[in-house]
């Protein structure tokens, strides 16, 4: 299919979400948003590589550009003008949509998350809850992208990674309830000024860890990437998709690492305040990518069984356990200050 027909499809279908969620966002507003993570993207691909390919005692990228600068550029032109290949016995529509659907979702992400003080597309009072909705739907375009392929490695795939989804997305959710609790609000901007003197890593250390590994599954990363097994499912939900859709599927999946690292950098080591002599975009993009590619060298593959029951057998009672005592904790805690303040 001409590359043009899809990018006119996708400039479309965000288009619609925006109306349709009535976020009061203007196109020329969310570009300066949008291409900046496009290319954070691209420079994170080289990134990991550099790193994995030193710790493999090898070279790596190195001659597209100046020490391989210009390599993430040059692949993603060769699959882009690539042919888009569709299976005859596929859903087409849906097919085509899937990707497209996955990666707008991720983008729409970003449109609440603060980069530095005020920086940021929409300072929603629920933000929270906004990107939890909003990245909850992205197992959709997963489910169907896996269905519409017509292929059992791709369906098989696609329902691995959506129970894996779900399952890890709850202890997220418990885990960050901790911290909205001790905060009283669900807007980023004031959860990063909150840890103005103290961040909450210290303070938030077992749920830190447990957040940790539950982003290392939700983005399919090793040694949680059982949806993308090969030795199994040669590519997992995408194994059908090449060129321009395969490439939609790539920087959804590297937006959502970077969109986990950075809800990590919020909401347990201070946002923008947190390094403060550096840059907020070297902040945000590296405090917690660098481990999640050092993992990815160092640990070998799960499997499956041992996948949820790391979830439903120890984190989730754990997150659980923990969000109760924090709730306890606080609650005693305002007791005993009201009781002192009635004394005075």
């Amino acid at each position: 299919m001409n590359i043009f027909v899809l990018i006119f499809i996708y400039l479309l279908i965000i288009i619609l979400l925006l109306v349709l969620l009535n976020l009061n966002i203007v196109i020329v507003k969310l570009l300066p948003i949008v291409l900046p993570i496009i290319l954070s993207v691209a420079l994170f691909t080289l990134f990991e590589r550099k790193i994995l390919a030193g710790i493999q005692r090898r070279r790596g990228p190195n001659v597209v550009g100046i020490f391989g600068l210009l390599q993430p550029f040059s692949d993603a032109f060769k699959l882009i003008f690539k042919e888009t290949i569709i299976p005859g016995l596929s859903n087409i529509i849906l097919f085509i949509m899937a990707p497209i659907f996955t990666f707008g979702l991720s983008l729409l992400n970003w449109s609440v998350l603060p980069f530095t003080y005020g920086s940021v597309v929409s300072d929603a009072s629920l933000g929270v809850m906004f990107l939890f909705a909003i990245s909850s739907l992205s197992v959709y375009g997963i489910i169907i992208s896996g269905w519409s392929s017509n292929s059992k490695y791709s369906f098989l795939g696609a329902l691995r990674s959506a129970a894996q989804f779900i399952s890890y997305e709850i202890v997220i959710a418990v885990t960050i309830m901790s911290v909205i609790i001790c905060v009283g609000s669900l807007n980023f901007t004031t959860i990063i000024q909150f840890q103005y003197n103290n961040i909450f890593l210290f303070a938030f250390w077992p749920g830190f860890l447990m957040f940790f590994i539950s982003a290392l599954a939700e983005t399919n990363r090793v040694p949680f990437d059982l949806p993308e097994a090969e030795s199994e499912l040669v590519s997992g939900y995408n194994v059908e998709y090449a060129a321009t859709t395969f490439v939609l599927f790539f920087l959804a999946e590297y937006s959502n690492i970077l969109i986990m690292s950075t809800l990590i950098s919020i909401f347990f080591l201070g946002g923008w305040f947190f390094f403060i002599l550096l840059p907020f975009w070297f902040v945000f993009s590296f405090k917690v990518v660098f481990i999640f590619i050092l993992i990815r060298a160092t640990l070998p593959r799960y499997r499956y069984y041992h996948l949820m029951n790391i979830v439903w057998k120890i984190l989730l009672p754990l997150s659980l356990i923990y969000f109760l005592f924090v709730c306890v904790y606080f609650f005693y805690l305002i007791l005993f200050y009201n009781n002192v303040s009635f004394n005075i």
